[in-house]
This record gives C-alpha cells, structure tokens and sequence, in this order.
C-alpha cells in the first residue's frame, strides 16, 4: 500500500515537559487537525470483557497485514501483555514490560516502537510496568480534567505517519486505558462472542465511546467482529447486530467475516508464538499422520490442521478492514482533493 503522503507531521511542544504538550482543544485547531491526520488510521481494539479475542485479533490481522507487505505498529495497553506471547517476545531483550510506554507518558515525549517483530510490523510492548498508568492518569484527569487523556494521542502522533495501520490492544475493564485509547483512536473495531459477557461489555464500551468524542469528535465505529464462534447462524450474527445498535445509538456495522472457534489451534499459537498464518504454513510442511507412525516419529506435538481454516478467517477479517478503510477514506479524499482545485 502506498504511504499517506496527504497526512501533515505532528510534533509535541518542545522540552519534553508533559505539563505543556496538552494545548487546549479550542486554542489549537490547526494543531489538532495536524495530529487528527496523522492517527487516522489507529484502530482501538475495544471490548470491556475479557476473553472476546481482542489481542488474538490485533497481532493476526497485524501480522497478516505485514506479511502482505504492509507497515503496522501496534500499542499494547494491556498489562498482561498477551501480545508479547502471540508474538513470540515474551521475556526477552525486547519486552520492557510497558516501561517504555509509561516513560513516553510521564516524558510527554514520543513512542519509541521496538522494530520487525516481524518484518514490518512494530510494537510498543505493554506489561506490569502499566499498573502504574492508572493512577498517573487519575492524578492527571484530577488536574487537568479530561483533557488529560489527549496524552495517547499525542505521543503516537509524531511516529503514526509512516504506517499503514495503527492497532491498540485495549485492556479489559479498565475506564482509564480504554478512555486513552478511544481518544487517540480514529476507528474502534469490537471483537465480542456470542454469549452474554461479550454483549454487556459491548454495551460499557458505547457509554465510553461517547464519552471519548467529546475530545475526539472524529472517533468512529468500524464494525464488530464475531470472535470465537461455533455457529456462522443467522440468529447469532441478528443477535450481534442488536447489541451493536443498542449500545451505538442505532448504527450497527457487523462484519461479515468471522473467526471460528478452534481451541487446539489458538493453545498451539500462544504455546510458540506463532500467529495462525505462521502455523498454516508448519501444518503443511509437517508430514501425514500416517507417515510419522510408518516412520515410527508418532503423531505427538503435531500442529492441529484446524489453524489453517483458522488462518483463512484472519484473511477474510483483514481484507473486509481494509476494504472498510477504503469505502470510508475515498469521499474525504475526494472532497480534499476538489478543494485544492
């Protein structure tokens, strides 16, 4: 995908002092359109429940997009960081625990991303090191009121412009990170599962979706994502559609595409840190069943087959955002493009 040469650069305020990299909304509106330009592509990953696939979809659809040639940074908000078990990072040299993410925030100074995790695909590593978020940010709102969650957004803005997708993994239950986000956040994609956890929490990220566009009034809902599902029904995808337009206020875009439930496969991935096209490609080399017992090798530690309709899913996803992107970017181009004629 060509790069986004339309995007204008954003800088936070000299210094690095975080007291004044937080200009008023209605003092700076060049500045703010600046740094809207810059994050409109972060996609928040949100759904107040636990469980719903919300880091699964971020690093499969990352990793899907970079393998295709894509640049992609992901900001992992999460302090159990299950990105970096996804991705095969766990407790090495390059997971910082979330503290360079929470220095960026103290700092008021930009993300420093760790570079090809996979080739082309960037993270900023969440962890333990985020519990002291939480109360950092309490201090702030107390002080600042709610401008003080502008913060994301503007330590992500000055090194957004080169990628093509920007995810954030949004924690569960946790008001003060997924506000964070949601304020940095051009688009929100839902994850959720057809019981009744995923739809309640649905519901808890609509009242903080309204919340968050009072300072980012260009905050949309892309669409939600069946995650998980045993059943492609069309009872199940009704019953979504409903939850989606209850806590929405009457807009509700599912996608079409949906990730099946294949536990074997999802144990395999977080076991090597392998995402699921990863594990597609090692099922196909890996020989017959039939063949290891000739061989006398036995069958144990084979990877299950089911990543490979597994992986197929995560394609269907990643091309329906994409294309989602697409329809919703053209008429603003075009209105861009009509008037600098």
């Amino acid at each position: 995908m060509a790069q986004h040469s339309t995007r204008s650069a954003w800088r936070p305020c000299a210094g690095g002092d975080s007291r004044v990299t937080l200009p008023p909304v209605a003092r700076h509106s060049k500045t703010v359109r600046q740094r809207m330009v810059a994050l409109s592509r972060v996609i928040a990953m949100v759904n107040d429940k636990g469980g719903v696939g919300k880091t699964s979809l971020v690093a499969n659809l990352a990793g899907q997009l970079a393998a295709s040639g894509y640049r992609c940074l992901l900001i992992d908000l999460n302090r159990q960081a299950n990105l970096a078990d996804d991705l095969g990072y766990r407790d090495d040299e390059r997971d910082d625990q979330g503290a360079g993410l929470l220095m960026s925030v103290i700092a008021g100074r930009a993300l420093e991303p760790v570079t090809d995790v996979r080739p082309g695909l960037d993270v900023v590593p969440g962890g333990a090191r985020l519990a002291d978020l939480v109360p950092l940010m309490v201090s702030r709102v107390q002080e600042r009121d709610r401008e003080a969650f502008l913060v994301l957004a503007d330590i992500l803005a000055p090194v957004a412009e080169p990628y093509d997708v920007v995810f954030i993994d949004c924690p569960p239950e946790s008001t003060i990170l997924t506000d964070l986000a949601l304020t940095a956040a051009r688009w929100v994609v839902m994850p959720t599962k057809s019981d009744a956890g995923g739809l309640v929490g649905m519901r808890l990220v609509g009242e903080r979706f309204a919340l968050a566009r009072e300072l980012n009034p260009d905050l949309g809902l892309l669409g939600s994502v069946l995650f998980a599902t045993g059943s492609r029904s069309v009872q199940v995808h009704a019953e979504v559609r409903s939850a989606v337009e209850n806590a929405f206020g009457g807009r509700s875009p599912l996608f079409a595409a949906s990730i099946r439930h294949a536990e074997r496969s999802a144990q395999d991935a977080r076991r090597l840190g392998k995402l699921a096209h990863e594990l597609e490609v090692e099922v196909a080399a890996q020989p017959a069943w039939w063949t290891a017992l000739r061989d006398g090798t036995g069958t144990g530690g084979r990877l299950s087959t089911t990543a490979v309709g597994v992986a197929g899913d995560y394609r269907d996803v990643a091309v329906e955002l994409l294309t989602l992107l697409r329809t919703v970017e053209e008429p603003a181009a075009k209105t861009r493009a009509e008037a600098m004629r």
